[in-house]
């Protein structure tokens, strides 16, 4: 055992030292300059009244609220950077998901100056190939299905929209389930396990390509839906058929 320790403590000195991603002083400039009007200084927190800087560092704002982001870590920064949500350009809206105002660089500086602010949880590496998509499709009914439909196509809510999930990427899928963004209710590895999260994320990605057996997803909205379309198509084609008869035989 001893021999073992020594060989195990021996490559760890050799290996090279984990660096982070981005540069923290870069970020707290970037921060100062899109961030402190919302969140204030240090990532304290926004609690009313403050003024400062809108996006861009061009314009004056009063009373922008903010959560504080100390203890967020990279996993909440790298997501609501990399969908767009933030910088949030009217307070009091849903995020959507839009435009990243930043480069790959800058959100890698930003990303390390919050998880800098305090101990928090790094960004998840999902591995939706160790899932079960069965058991994804079956715990995505369950759990999230009711707001964004089962096959993550979107829905509206009391509150605000649970967006579709066609352009999220398996760790963005990752990182909601334990951020619970905006409504969206967050959970905790024991609500939900790694592995549960894997299958989670390995229907997600499937269900952007479904087996559309019929031919004609209409949107994946579902059997019924779909069914009455249908239904709706034949209808405005037999009556019509009815109409054309109908003249013709006049006419003869």
């Amino acid at each position: 055992m001893r021999r073992l320790a020594a060989v195990a403590l021996f490559a760890l000195l050799l290996a090279p030292a984990a660096r982070p991603a981005g540069d923290a002083v870069r970020g707290k400039h970037l921060y100062g300059r899109y961030c402190l009007a919302c969140h204030g200084a240090n990532g304290a927190g926004v609690t009313g009244g403050e003024a400062g800087l809108g996006p861009g560092g061009n314009e004056t704002v009063q009373k922008r609220l903010g959560p504080p982001l100390r203890g967020v870590g990279a996993l909440a920064a790298d997501f609501y950077l990399r969908t767009g949500y933030m910088p949030l350009r009217q307070v009091g809206v849903q995020p959507r998901r839009t435009r990243v105002l930043f480069d790959e660089r800058q959100i890698e500086d930003l990303v390390a100056y919050v998880a800098a602010l305090g101990h928090g949880p790094p960004v998840p590496t999902p591995r939706p190939e160790r899932g079960s998509l069965s058991e994804g499709q079956r715990l995505f009914t369950d759990h999230c299905a009711g707001c964004h439909q089962v096959v993550a196509e979107g829905g509206y809510l009391k509150g605000g929209i649970a967006p579709p999930l066609e352009d999220a990427t398996a760790t963005q899928v990752a990182q909601a389930i334990r951020i619970g963004p905006y409504v969206m209710p967050r959970f905790s590895t024991r609500d939900l396990s790694p592995q549960q999260v894997d299958s989670i994320v390995r229907y997600v990605v499937w269900s952007k390509h479904p087996d559309d057996r019929g031919g004609w997803g209409i949107g994946h909205v579902g059997p019924v839906p779909e069914g009455l379309v249908t239904w709706f198509l034949g209808a405005v084609v037999l009556v019509a058929t009815c109409v054309a008869l109908g003249t013709r035989l006049r006419r003869e």
